[in-house]
């Protein structure tokens, strides 16, 4: 049998994709060891690239090819809207913590914020497909494993039990079956190609994670 576009990318990732699930961020939290203040800052940082990730989303509807992708994702950009970033609202209030006193604008988070724009609006609505499987099968990978295991914050746990929820593994899985349907009979460049977009999107993302931490 044919390797699958998404298992060709895994495979051809596999050092840049472990290198973010072995991330700091990751095992502190797997550990419940992430310091209080590296949360804070890590949900400003990642709220505002939640609220980028709608623009990102709606390049890809508006890029998609038929009606079931732009319903699949009408859905995504119901979630981003209504849940995500009402989580990240209840969050800020729950702790205290005012956004505009973080700098969203240092180099790793802008780069992140940018970089997936940039595939977004220039490339295709597979290159989107391509990114956005790097960032949710990462966060679906770790998170399954961190649910299952003791997490002080309540806030925190309730993060990470977000992004192991079916819902969430449902996008994941989506992203991942739409590559590997238009991978079938796919040129061999144009499949490098995909993959490329997957390592740089992972690479994104772990500057993205250290910037916490800074």
């Amino acid at each position: 049998m044919a390797e699958t576009l998404s298992a060709q990318i895994l495979r051809e990732n596999t050092q840049v994709l472990d290198k973010m699930l072995s991330h700091r961020f990751v095992e502190d939290i797997k550990a419940d060891r992430l310091p209080k203040d590296v949360f804070e800052r890590y949900l400003v940082f990642e709220g505002a690239f939640v609220d980028s990730a709608i623009s990102i989303f709606a390049f890809a509807a508006a890029k998609a090819e038929n009606i079931a992708q732009k319903r699949w994702l009408i859905g995504v950009l119901d979630a981003l809207a209504n849940q995500q970033i009402a989580y990240f609202e209840k969050t800020y209030a729950d702790r205290g913590i005012d956004p505009a006193a973080h700098d969203c604008a240092m180099p790793q988070v802008a780069a992140f914020r940018d970089g997936m724009l940039e595939i977004a609006r220039d490339g295709g609505f597979l290159d989107t497909v391509a990114a956005m499987f790097a960032a949710e099968w990462m966060y679906w990978t770790w998170s399954k494993d961190a649910a299952r295991r003791q997490i002080s914050d309540p806030l925190l746990k309730e993060w990470v039990d977000l992004h192991a929820h079916p819902d969430f593994a449902a996008q994941a899985l989506w992203l991942k079956a739409e590559l590997d349907a238009a991978g079938e009979g796919m040129s061999k460049a144009e499949r490098s190609r995909l993959s490329g977009i997957f390592g740089r999107a992972q690479s994104l993302e772990i500057a993205f994670h250290d910037a916490p931490y800074l």
